[in-house]
């Protein structure tokens, strides 16, 4: 079982405390400031606080086991919380055909964004974190499928690189999309409905709507939770092929990984129970906390000028990957409008 903070020794606990103390307060300034920059998550400030605190000062090393706990059991925490903001109810309202569209747009994006990685002879264990970030809910979706393809962190910097690739191309939606949506003629709905079935982060979705106006942002924020439930079958699948992947003698990873029990449980409970708002909103804001945490420990393991030598075909596969996710959803769109 997965040691925790609570029950680890004390000098193990004293070690920790300052790597994740530091890792918390990131996160919690983050949140106050997200909300004066549209379209940027209080994720997204942090990591780009951990890259700019990694490559400006040197962070000194007792804080490392902190920050290493916190890119890992804090990640996986605030994933299953994740399951709070989901209900059945909701996504099932959107309707069978749009429901397809939205297993369509996850499935072909990731299955087409492997392909190309092939063709462009981009790392495969990055091409899968671009597929998974860009198909499903950026960041999140990202961490969440290197904590079961790299669960000992030995290829942190495709995590660092998926990551900010969702940023760059995620916030390039924003203001793409509606502009798209304006040339094809496609009504308030229907443009809610792209937007949510192809823009990155969720955070990036209600940009986009706000910028579309109408009844667009709270489908566009359906869509979107719907393809954030396509986490737990996917990392699911992923955890199969990691099993089949490894060696008769290793430790195989689980089938299904924790973390996506609990985030399947959670949705469970808030879909058949009448959770009051205070929860709701309590619940929000930890795990808001907890994975803008672990995206600032992340981001302190990063170094700018590994980034630099990454070169132009992730990049290639990220713009190309943006493209094929809003083509399928777009194409889903007209066919059931």
């Amino acid at each position: 079982m997965a040691q925790t903070l609570t029950d680890a020794p004390p000098s193990l606990r004293s070690s920790l405390l300052p790597g994740l103390a530091l890792s918390i307060g990131v996160a919690v300034v983050a949140q106050v400031i997200a909300p004066f920059i549209p379209g940027v998550s209080a994720l997204i400030i942090a990591i780009v606080v951990g890259v700019t605190l990694a490559n400006t000062v040197s962070v000194p090393q007792s804080f490392a086991p902190g920050t290493d706990f916190a890119a890992k059991k804090l990640l996986r925490a605030g994933i299953v919380l994740l399951g709070l903001q989901l209900v059945l109810g909701d996504i099932l309202a959107l309707g069978a055909p749009m429901l397809l569209v939205v297993v369509c747009v996850v499935g072909g994006g990731i299955f087409g964004t492997i392909a190309l990685g092939k063709l462009l002879k981009v790392d495969p264990r990055l091409s899968v974190l671009i597929a998974c970030g860009f198909s499903i809910c950026g960041a999140a979706a990202v961490a969440a499928a290197a904590g079961v393809t790299d669960p000992e962190d030995e290829h942190e910097e495709n995590t660092i690189t998926a990551v900010a690739l969702v940023v760059i191309f995620g916030t390039l939606m924003i203001a793409a999309l509606p502009a798209a949506a304006l040339l094809l003629g496609l009504s308030d709905h229907d443009a809610g409905l792209w937007a949510g079935a192809s823009i990155h982060e969720i955070a990036q979705v209600v940009a986009a709507g706000g910028v579309l106006g109408g009844g667009a942002l709270t489908v566009a924020v359906i869509v979107k939770l719907a393809r954030i439930l396509m986490l737990a079958p996917v990392m699911a699948v992923l955890g199969a092929r990691e099993r089949s992947r490894g060696a008769a003698d290793a430790k195989r990873p689980p089938l299904v990984p924790l973390f996506v029990i609990g985030f399947l449980a959670l949705v469970l409970v808030r879909s058949v129970v009448p959770l009051p708002e205070l929860v709701l909103d309590a619940g929000s804001i930890l795990q808001t906390t907890l994975l803008s945490a672990a995206m600032f420990a992340l981001g302190t393991g990063v170094k700018v000028r590994k980034l630099l030598h990454v070169g132009a075909r992730p990049f290639a596969l990220a713009a190309l990957a943006t493209l094929l996710v809003a083509a399928i959803a777009l194409g889903g769109v007209l066919l059931i409008a």
